[in-house]
Protein backbone atom coordinates (compact mmCIF):
# COMPACT_ATOMS: atom_id res chain seq x y z
CA UNK A 1 0.00 0.00 0.00
CA UNK A 2 3.06 2.44 0.50
CA UNK A 3 3.77 2.19 -3.24
CA UNK A 4 0.00 3.33 -3.79
CA UNK A 5 0.55 6.26 -1.39
CA UNK A 6 3.84 6.99 -3.22
CA UNK A 7 2.16 7.60 -6.58
CA UNK A 8 -0.84 9.63 -4.70
CA UNK A 9 1.21 11.65 -3.47
CA UNK A 10 3.75 12.47 -6.06
CA UNK A 11 0.15 13.44 -8.19
CA UNK A 12 -0.88 15.80 -5.76
CA UNK A 13 2.61 17.51 -6.27
CA UNK A 14 1.59 17.40 -9.95
CA UNK A 15 -1.47 18.84 -9.89
CA UNK A 16 -0.74 21.36 -7.27
CA UNK A 17 2.14 22.83 -10.01
CA UNK A 18 -0.43 22.94 -12.83
CA UNK A 19 -3.60 23.40 -11.31
CA UNK A 20 -3.98 27.40 -11.49
CA UNK A 21 -4.34 26.84 -15.28
CA UNK A 22 -5.89 23.61 -15.15
CA UNK A 23 -8.83 24.44 -12.73
CA UNK A 24 -8.96 27.74 -13.85
CA UNK A 25 -10.03 25.88 -17.23
CA UNK A 26 -12.49 23.09 -15.24
CA UNK A 27 -14.32 26.09 -13.92
CA UNK A 28 -14.67 27.80 -17.48
CA UNK A 29 -15.90 24.65 -18.56
CA UNK A 30 -17.89 23.84 -15.63
CA UNK A 31 -19.53 27.26 -16.27
CA UNK A 32 -20.32 26.44 -19.80
CA UNK A 33 -22.34 23.17 -18.42
CA UNK A 34 -19.68 20.78 -19.16
CA UNK A 35 -17.32 18.15 -17.82
CA UNK A 36 -13.58 18.38 -17.80
CA UNK A 37 -11.04 16.00 -16.60
CA UNK A 38 -6.82 15.42 -16.83
CA UNK A 39 -6.78 12.20 -18.03
CA UNK A 40 -4.60 9.68 -19.65
CA UNK A 41 -0.86 9.96 -19.95
CA UNK A 42 -1.09 12.92 -18.00
CA UNK A 43 -2.59 11.52 -14.82
CA UNK A 44 -0.03 8.47 -14.89
CA UNK A 45 3.03 10.09 -15.57
CA UNK A 46 1.31 12.61 -12.48
CA UNK A 47 1.28 9.25 -10.40
CA UNK A 48 4.56 8.72 -11.63
CA UNK A 49 5.98 12.31 -10.32
CA UNK A 50 7.02 13.22 -13.84
CA UNK A 51 4.32 14.90 -15.20
CA UNK A 52 5.38 17.80 -18.11
CA UNK A 53 3.88 21.07 -19.55
CA UNK A 54 2.33 18.77 -22.24
CA UNK A 55 -1.73 18.40 -20.65
CA UNK A 56 -4.38 16.20 -22.03
CA UNK A 57 -8.02 16.31 -21.20
CA UNK A 58 -11.18 15.03 -21.85
CA UNK A 59 -14.60 16.49 -21.77
CA UNK A 60 -18.41 16.07 -23.05
CA UNK A 61 -17.99 19.04 -25.02
CA UNK A 62 -18.10 18.95 -28.70
CA UNK A 63 -15.12 21.11 -30.51
CA UNK A 64 -16.87 23.92 -31.70
CA UNK A 65 -18.71 24.21 -27.57
CA UNK A 66 -14.56 24.03 -26.29
CA UNK A 67 -13.39 26.50 -28.94
CA UNK A 68 -16.22 29.14 -27.34
CA UNK A 69 -14.63 27.83 -24.10
CA UNK A 70 -10.68 28.81 -24.32
CA UNK A 71 -11.15 31.63 -26.55
CA UNK A 72 -10.47 34.94 -24.93
CA UNK A 73 -8.63 33.16 -22.40
CA UNK A 74 -6.08 30.80 -23.77
CA UNK A 75 -2.76 32.59 -24.59
CA UNK A 76 -2.92 30.62 -28.55
CA UNK A 77 -5.56 28.06 -29.77
CA UNK A 78 -4.89 25.66 -32.91
CA UNK A 79 -7.54 23.43 -34.98
CA UNK A 80 -5.12 20.86 -36.70
CA UNK A 81 -6.64 17.82 -34.70
CA UNK A 82 -10.73 18.90 -34.29
CA UNK A 83 -11.67 16.11 -37.02
CA UNK A 84 -10.38 13.55 -34.46
CA UNK A 85 -12.42 15.89 -31.33
CA UNK A 86 -9.03 17.88 -30.40
CA UNK A 87 -8.68 20.93 -30.17
CA UNK A 88 -5.15 22.51 -28.43
CA UNK A 89 -4.34 25.34 -26.41
CA UNK A 90 -1.27 27.39 -24.87
CA UNK A 91 -1.76 28.54 -21.50
CA UNK A 92 0.91 30.27 -19.37
CA UNK A 93 3.83 27.90 -20.93
CA UNK A 94 1.39 24.47 -20.87
CA UNK A 95 0.54 22.70 -24.20
CA UNK A 96 -3.70 21.80 -23.54
CA UNK A 97 -4.93 19.21 -25.69
CA UNK A 98 -8.89 18.97 -25.09
CA UNK A 99 -10.57 15.65 -26.34
CA UNK A 100 -14.17 15.39 -26.80
CA UNK A 101 -14.88 11.77 -25.03
CA UNK A 102 -15.09 9.41 -27.55
CA UNK A 103 -16.69 5.95 -28.76
CA UNK A 104 -14.52 5.61 -31.67
CA UNK A 105 -15.12 2.57 -34.10
CA UNK A 106 -12.87 0.60 -36.15
CA UNK A 107 -14.33 -1.71 -39.18
CA UNK A 108 -11.09 -3.48 -39.15
CA UNK A 109 -10.40 -2.93 -42.57
CA UNK A 110 -9.17 0.35 -42.77
CA UNK A 111 -5.93 1.61 -41.33
CA UNK A 112 -7.73 4.93 -39.16
CA UNK A 113 -9.98 5.25 -36.68
CA UNK A 114 -13.58 5.94 -37.27
CA UNK A 115 -14.29 9.02 -34.94
CA UNK A 116 -17.46 8.80 -32.90
CA UNK A 117 -18.53 10.94 -30.36
CA UNK A 118 -19.06 9.64 -26.38
CA UNK A 119 -21.44 11.09 -23.90
CA UNK A 120 -19.32 9.76 -20.72
CA UNK A 121 -16.24 9.52 -19.25
CA UNK A 122 -16.54 5.91 -18.05
CA UNK A 123 -17.37 4.39 -22.21
CA UNK A 124 -14.50 6.95 -23.06
CA UNK A 125 -11.66 5.32 -20.51
CA UNK A 126 -12.80 1.77 -21.40
CA UNK A 127 -11.74 2.89 -24.95
CA UNK A 128 -8.47 3.65 -23.89
CA UNK A 129 -5.48 1.21 -24.83
CA UNK A 130 -3.86 0.53 -21.17
CA UNK A 131 -5.25 0.80 -17.59
CA UNK A 132 -2.62 2.55 -16.61
CA UNK A 133 -3.61 5.54 -19.01
CA UNK A 134 -7.29 4.95 -18.14
CA UNK A 135 -7.51 6.89 -15.15
CA UNK A 136 -8.79 10.53 -14.81
CA UNK A 137 -8.71 13.35 -12.52
CA UNK A 138 -12.38 15.69 -12.97
CA UNK A 139 -11.33 19.38 -12.63
CA UNK A 140 -12.01 21.43 -10.24
CA UNK A 141 -13.17 19.12 -8.04
CA UNK A 142 -9.98 16.52 -8.05
CA UNK A 143 -11.97 13.59 -8.16
CA UNK A 144 -10.28 10.17 -8.65
CA UNK A 145 -11.70 8.01 -11.65
CA UNK A 146 -10.29 4.85 -11.62
CA UNK A 147 -12.75 2.14 -12.66
CA UNK A 148 -10.31 -0.48 -14.13
CA UNK A 149 -7.51 -0.72 -11.42
CA UNK A 150 -4.93 1.28 -13.11
CA UNK A 151 -3.68 2.70 -10.09
CA UNK A 152 -2.53 -1.06 -9.15
CA UNK A 153 -0.96 -1.91 -12.37
CA UNK A 154 1.10 1.07 -12.39
CA UNK A 155 1.98 0.50 -8.55
CA UNK A 156 3.10 -3.31 -9.89
CA UNK A 157 4.45 -2.44 -13.09
CA UNK A 158 2.10 -4.38 -15.41
CA UNK A 159 0.49 -3.17 -19.04
CA UNK A 160 -3.05 -4.29 -19.03
CA UNK A 161 -5.97 -3.73 -21.21
CA UNK A 162 -9.39 -2.33 -19.89
CA UNK A 163 -11.15 -4.66 -22.09
CA UNK A 164 -10.40 -7.63 -23.18
CA UNK A 165 -7.14 -7.31 -25.49
CA UNK A 166 -8.36 -9.17 -28.29
CA UNK A 167 -10.61 -6.66 -28.44
CA UNK A 168 -8.67 -3.87 -27.95
CA UNK A 169 -5.99 -5.06 -30.53
CA UNK A 170 -8.53 -5.88 -32.95
CA UNK A 171 -9.91 -2.53 -32.57
CA UNK A 172 -6.54 -0.89 -33.05
CA UNK A 173 -3.71 -3.01 -34.12
CA UNK A 174 -0.67 0.05 -33.17
CA UNK A 175 -1.57 -1.19 -29.69
CA UNK A 176 -0.32 -4.32 -29.65
CA UNK A 177 3.11 -2.10 -30.52
CA UNK A 178 2.41 0.37 -28.14
CA UNK A 179 2.65 -2.15 -25.41
CA UNK A 180 6.26 -2.94 -26.11
CA UNK A 181 6.36 0.59 -26.29
CA UNK A 182 5.71 1.18 -22.81
CA UNK A 183 7.37 -1.45 -21.65
CA UNK A 184 10.45 -0.01 -22.73
CA UNK A 185 9.56 3.63 -21.69
CA UNK A 186 7.98 2.37 -18.20
CA UNK A 187 10.56 -0.93 -17.72
CA UNK A 188 7.33 -2.54 -17.37
CA UNK A 189 5.54 -6.32 -17.58
CA UNK A 190 3.34 -7.07 -20.56
CA UNK A 191 0.46 -9.10 -18.51
CA UNK A 192 0.29 -12.34 -20.37
CA UNK A 193 -3.51 -12.08 -21.60
CA UNK A 194 -2.14 -9.08 -23.45
CA UNK A 195 1.20 -11.04 -24.46
CA UNK A 196 -0.58 -13.81 -26.06
CA UNK A 197 -3.10 -11.67 -27.92
CA UNK A 198 0.23 -9.91 -28.83
CA UNK A 199 1.50 -13.11 -30.72
CA UNK A 200 -2.48 -14.20 -31.93
CA UNK A 201 -2.37 -10.86 -33.77
CA UNK A 202 0.69 -9.66 -34.63
CA UNK A 203 -0.81 -10.08 -37.99
CA UNK A 204 -2.94 -7.64 -38.12
CA UNK A 205 0.18 -4.65 -37.33
CA UNK A 206 -0.19 -4.75 -41.57
CA UNK A 207 -3.57 -2.94 -41.58
CA UNK A 208 -1.08 0.43 -39.89
CA UNK A 209 0.44 2.61 -42.15
CA UNK A 210 4.15 2.53 -42.02
CA UNK A 211 3.98 6.20 -40.49
CA UNK A 212 2.12 5.24 -37.58
CA UNK A 213 4.44 2.20 -36.77
CA UNK A 214 7.23 4.48 -37.53
CA UNK A 215 6.47 7.07 -35.06
CA UNK A 216 6.04 4.08 -32.24
CA UNK A 217 8.68 2.45 -32.88
CA UNK A 218 10.87 5.56 -32.85
CA UNK A 219 9.13 5.60 -29.08
CA UNK A 220 9.78 2.45 -28.49
CA UNK A 221 13.83 3.00 -28.97
CA UNK A 222 14.64 6.09 -28.03
CA UNK A 223 12.48 4.28 -24.19
CA UNK A 224 14.22 3.32 -20.78
CA UNK A 225 14.74 0.52 -21.76
CA UNK A 226 14.77 -0.42 -25.22
CA UNK A 227 16.44 -3.65 -25.52
CA UNK A 228 13.06 -4.70 -23.29
CA UNK A 229 11.03 -3.66 -25.68
CA UNK A 230 12.77 -4.95 -28.81
CA UNK A 231 12.87 -8.32 -27.61
CA UNK A 232 8.68 -8.36 -27.07
CA UNK A 233 8.75 -7.01 -30.39
CA UNK A 234 10.53 -9.85 -31.58
CA UNK A 235 9.19 -12.90 -29.20
CA UNK A 236 5.65 -11.38 -30.33
CA UNK A 237 5.94 -11.76 -33.88
CA UNK A 238 5.57 -8.27 -34.09
CA UNK A 239 9.35 -7.54 -35.55
CA UNK A 240 8.85 -9.66 -38.27
CA UNK A 241 5.64 -7.27 -39.67
CA UNK A 242 7.89 -4.23 -40.13
CA UNK A 243 11.36 -4.93 -39.46
CA UNK A 244 12.19 -8.33 -40.09
CA UNK A 245 16.08 -7.68 -40.26
CA UNK A 246 15.38 -7.85 -36.64
CA UNK A 247 14.24 -11.37 -36.29
CA UNK A 248 16.77 -12.40 -39.25
CA UNK A 249 19.56 -12.00 -36.87
CA UNK A 250 18.96 -14.71 -35.06
CA UNK A 251 21.47 -16.84 -36.85
CA UNK A 252 21.63 -20.66 -35.59
CA UNK A 253 25.32 -20.86 -34.21
CA UNK A 254 27.01 -23.67 -35.92
CA UNK A 255 28.40 -26.31 -33.87
CA UNK A 256 31.98 -25.13 -32.80
CA UNK A 257 30.35 -21.78 -31.42
CA UNK A 258 32.62 -19.74 -34.08
CA UNK A 259 30.84 -17.41 -34.02
CA UNK A 260 28.96 -15.28 -31.47
CA UNK A 261 25.05 -15.02 -31.19
CA UNK A 262 24.29 -12.05 -33.27
CA UNK A 263 21.10 -11.08 -32.34
CA UNK A 264 22.03 -11.28 -28.23
CA UNK A 265 25.22 -8.99 -29.44
CA UNK A 266 23.15 -6.80 -30.97
CA UNK A 267 20.66 -5.96 -28.09
CA UNK A 268 23.68 -5.51 -26.06
CA UNK A 269 25.57 -3.18 -28.90
CA UNK A 270 22.30 -1.02 -28.24
CA UNK A 271 22.63 -1.33 -24.64
CA UNK A 272 26.05 0.03 -24.50
CA UNK A 273 25.25 2.71 -26.95
CA UNK A 274 22.17 3.77 -24.58
CA UNK A 275 24.65 4.00 -22.02
CA UNK A 276 27.46 6.20 -24.08
CA UNK A 277 24.17 8.95 -25.00
CA UNK A 278 25.65 10.25 -21.19
CA UNK A 279 23.53 13.08 -20.15
CA UNK A 280 22.16 14.34 -23.69
CA UNK A 281 19.44 12.03 -24.14
CA UNK A 282 17.66 9.79 -26.28
CA UNK A 283 19.48 9.41 -29.79
CA UNK A 284 17.64 7.95 -32.00
CA UNK A 285 20.30 7.86 -34.81
CA UNK A 286 22.79 5.81 -32.71
CA UNK A 287 20.51 3.72 -31.16
CA UNK A 288 19.24 3.01 -34.51
CA UNK A 289 22.49 2.79 -36.42
CA UNK A 290 23.25 0.47 -33.20
CA UNK A 291 20.85 -1.73 -33.65
CA UNK A 292 20.80 -1.83 -37.55
CA UNK A 293 25.02 -2.18 -37.59
CA UNK A 294 25.28 -6.55 -38.41
CA UNK A 295 22.00 -6.30 -40.24
CA UNK A 296 24.15 -7.46 -43.06
CA UNK A 297 25.42 -10.67 -41.53
CA UNK A 298 22.69 -13.78 -42.31
CA UNK A 299 23.65 -12.68 -46.07
CA UNK A 300 27.02 -12.85 -45.94
CA UNK A 301 27.69 -16.05 -43.57
CA UNK A 302 30.12 -18.11 -44.95
CA UNK A 303 32.24 -21.45 -43.67
CA UNK A 304 35.36 -21.64 -44.38
CA UNK A 305 36.90 -24.82 -45.01
CA UNK A 306 39.03 -24.63 -41.64
CA UNK A 307 35.30 -24.13 -40.05
CA UNK A 308 35.52 -20.83 -39.45
CA UNK A 309 32.46 -18.52 -39.76
CA UNK A 310 33.30 -15.34 -41.45
CA UNK A 311 30.97 -12.03 -43.03
CA UNK A 312 32.67 -10.04 -45.14
CA UNK A 313 31.62 -6.99 -46.51
CA UNK A 314 28.51 -7.28 -43.95
CA UNK A 315 29.08 -3.38 -43.75
CA UNK A 316 28.35 -3.10 -47.18
CA UNK A 317 25.55 -5.25 -47.46
CA UNK A 318 23.98 -3.89 -44.07
CA UNK A 319 23.93 -0.72 -45.30
CA UNK A 320 21.86 -1.17 -48.51
CA UNK A 321 19.58 -3.45 -46.20
CA UNK A 322 19.46 -0.58 -43.59
CA UNK A 323 18.55 2.24 -46.29
CA UNK A 324 16.06 0.01 -47.75
CA UNK A 325 13.78 -0.58 -44.35
CA UNK A 326 14.24 2.70 -43.40
CA UNK A 327 12.68 3.88 -46.33
CA UNK A 328 9.96 1.62 -46.08
CA UNK A 329 9.36 3.05 -42.59
CA UNK A 330 9.32 6.65 -44.14
CA UNK A 331 11.92 7.99 -42.32
CA UNK A 332 12.97 11.39 -43.23
CA UNK A 333 15.84 11.26 -45.84
CA UNK A 334 18.42 12.72 -43.94
CA UNK A 335 17.82 10.22 -40.51
CA UNK A 336 18.29 7.50 -42.76
CA UNK A 337 21.44 8.99 -44.54
CA UNK A 338 23.05 9.04 -41.54
CA UNK A 339 22.27 5.95 -39.63
CA UNK A 340 23.25 4.01 -43.20
CA UNK A 341 26.92 6.10 -43.20
CA UNK A 342 27.45 4.76 -39.59
CA UNK A 343 26.33 1.25 -40.33
CA UNK A 344 28.83 1.58 -43.65
CA UNK A 345 31.45 3.32 -41.51
CA UNK A 346 31.14 0.59 -38.25
CA UNK A 347 34.20 -1.52 -39.42
CA UNK A 348 36.60 0.90 -40.35
CA UNK A 349 38.40 0.82 -37.30
CA UNK A 350 39.36 -2.55 -36.74
CA UNK A 351 42.68 -3.15 -38.15
CA UNK A 352 43.95 -0.18 -36.41
CA UNK A 353 45.25 -1.78 -33.44
CA UNK A 354 47.35 -3.50 -35.92
CA UNK A 355 49.48 -0.20 -36.27
CA UNK A 356 48.03 -0.47 -40.45
CA UNK A 357 46.83 3.64 -40.24
CA UNK A 358 48.88 6.16 -41.88
CA UNK A 359 48.36 10.04 -40.95
CA UNK A 360 46.18 10.31 -44.51
CA UNK A 361 44.31 7.04 -42.81
CA UNK A 362 43.09 9.01 -40.01
CA UNK A 363 42.27 12.25 -42.33
CA UNK A 364 40.11 10.05 -44.06
CA UNK A 365 38.13 8.07 -41.07
CA UNK A 366 37.40 11.88 -40.32
CA UNK A 367 36.74 13.36 -43.40
CA UNK A 368 34.30 10.00 -44.08
CA UNK A 369 32.68 10.71 -41.18
CA UNK A 370 32.11 14.50 -41.03
CA UNK A 371 29.55 15.70 -38.53
CA UNK A 372 28.99 11.71 -37.62
CA UNK A 373 32.60 11.32 -35.78
CA UNK A 374 31.45 11.63 -31.79
CA UNK A 375 28.41 9.36 -32.80
CA UNK A 376 30.90 6.98 -34.93
CA UNK A 377 32.84 7.11 -31.78
CA UNK A 378 30.61 5.93 -29.95
CA UNK A 379 28.90 2.88 -31.67
CA UNK A 380 32.77 1.35 -32.36
CA UNK A 381 33.35 1.06 -29.06
CA UNK A 382 29.64 0.08 -28.37
CA UNK A 383 30.54 -2.56 -30.88
CA UNK A 384 33.37 -4.34 -28.63
CA UNK A 385 30.91 -6.96 -26.60
CA UNK A 386 33.71 -9.46 -25.51
CA UNK A 387 33.79 -11.22 -22.46
CA UNK A 388 37.66 -11.73 -23.33
CA UNK A 389 38.75 -9.22 -20.82
CA UNK A 390 42.26 -8.68 -22.15
CA UNK A 391 40.70 -8.43 -25.71
CA UNK A 392 38.57 -6.08 -24.37
CA UNK A 393 41.02 -3.60 -22.84
CA UNK A 394 43.21 -3.84 -25.91
CA UNK A 395 40.38 -2.70 -28.11
CA UNK A 396 39.65 0.27 -25.64
CA UNK A 397 43.38 1.12 -25.91
CA UNK A 398 43.40 1.12 -29.29
CA UNK A 399 40.00 3.59 -29.75
CA UNK A 400 41.49 5.53 -26.84
CA UNK A 401 44.28 6.24 -29.04
CA UNK A 402 43.36 6.50 -32.23
CA UNK A 403 41.05 9.76 -30.50
CA UNK A 404 44.17 11.35 -29.34
CA UNK A 405 45.77 11.05 -32.68
CA UNK A 406 42.75 12.28 -34.22
CA UNK A 407 42.52 15.23 -31.60
CA UNK A 408 46.39 15.90 -32.49
CA UNK A 409 45.57 15.65 -36.24
CA UNK A 410 42.63 18.18 -35.90
CA UNK A 411 44.22 20.48 -34.03
CA UNK A 412 47.20 20.94 -36.33
CA UNK A 413 44.81 20.92 -39.39
CA UNK A 414 41.62 21.77 -38.96
CA UNK A 415 40.34 18.52 -40.04
CA UNK A 416 36.70 19.89 -40.15
CA UNK A 417 36.81 21.77 -43.19
CA UNK A 418 39.39 19.69 -45.18
CA UNK A 419 39.78 21.43 -48.35
CA UNK A 420 42.27 21.30 -51.23
CA UNK A 421 45.45 23.49 -51.12
CA UNK A 422 44.20 25.52 -54.25
CA UNK A 423 40.51 26.26 -54.98
CA UNK A 424 38.43 26.34 -57.75
CA UNK A 425 39.36 30.12 -59.40
CA UNK A 426 43.10 29.54 -58.27
CA UNK A 427 43.43 25.55 -60.76
CA UNK A 428 40.79 27.67 -63.84
CA UNK A 429 43.92 30.67 -63.59
CA UNK A 430 47.14 28.10 -63.37
CA UNK A 431 45.79 25.87 -66.44
CA UNK A 432 44.25 28.40 -68.36
CA UNK A 433 40.65 26.46 -68.38
CA UNK A 434 37.49 27.59 -68.07
CA UNK A 435 34.80 26.25 -65.50
CA UNK A 436 34.00 22.62 -66.09
CA UNK A 437 35.08 19.17 -65.77
CA UNK A 438 38.41 19.25 -65.88
CA UNK A 439 38.16 21.72 -62.91
CA UNK A 440 36.25 19.05 -60.80
CA UNK A 441 38.54 16.58 -61.59
CA UNK A 442 41.89 18.75 -60.56
CA UNK A 443 40.16 19.73 -57.26
CA UNK A 444 39.53 16.23 -56.36
CA UNK A 445 42.83 15.10 -56.93
CA UNK A 446 44.01 18.18 -54.99
CA UNK A 447 41.62 16.92 -52.20
CA UNK A 448 43.35 13.60 -52.40
CA UNK A 449 46.44 14.70 -52.04
CA UNK A 450 46.01 17.02 -48.77
CA UNK A 451 44.22 13.64 -47.40
CA UNK A 452 47.10 11.13 -48.28
CA UNK A 453 50.06 14.27 -47.15
CA UNK A 454 48.41 16.85 -45.15
CA UNK A 455 48.86 20.38 -45.94
CA UNK A 456 50.51 21.43 -48.77
CA UNK A 457 52.46 24.95 -49.21
CA UNK A 458 51.30 27.22 -52.16
CA UNK A 459 54.32 26.02 -54.84
CA UNK A 460 53.91 22.17 -53.51
CA UNK A 461 50.02 22.75 -54.77
CA UNK A 462 50.92 24.21 -57.78
CA UNK A 463 53.69 21.91 -58.90
CA UNK A 464 50.99 18.90 -57.79
CA UNK A 465 48.45 20.38 -60.32
CA UNK A 466 50.89 21.42 -63.24
CA UNK A 467 51.70 17.63 -63.06
CA UNK A 468 48.64 16.06 -62.88
CA UNK A 469 47.74 18.37 -65.58
CA UNK A 470 50.30 17.30 -67.99
CA UNK A 471 49.73 13.63 -67.07
CA UNK A 472 46.54 13.75 -67.79
CA UNK A 473 47.04 16.37 -71.28
CA UNK A 474 45.42 19.56 -70.25
CA UNK A 475 48.64 21.20 -70.55
CA UNK A 476 52.65 20.35 -72.43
Amino acid sequence: MSVLNTAQRNAVQELLRVSPVADELGRRFGAAGHELHLVGGSVRDALLGRLGDDLDFCTDARPEQTLAVVKGWADAIWETGREFGTIGVQKDGLRLEITTYRAEAYDGVTRNPVVEYGDNLLDDLRRRDFTINAMAVSLPGHVFTDPYGGLEDLAAGLIRTPSRPEESFGDDPLRMLRAARFAAKLRFTVDPPVLAAMRAMAADLDRITAERIRDEFTKLLCGQDPVGGLRLLVDTGLADRFLPELSGLKLEIDEHAQHKDVYEHTLIVVSNAVRLEGDTGPDFTLRMAALMHDVGKPATKAVGRDGRVSFHHHEVVGARLTKQRMKAMRYPKDVTSAVVELVALHLRFYGYGRGEWTDSAVRRYVTDAGDLLPRLHKLTRSDCTTRNRRKAAALAADYDALEERIARIQAEEDLARVRPDLDGNAIMELLGVPPGPIVGQAWRHLKELRLDRGPLDRDEAEAELRRWAREHGHIS
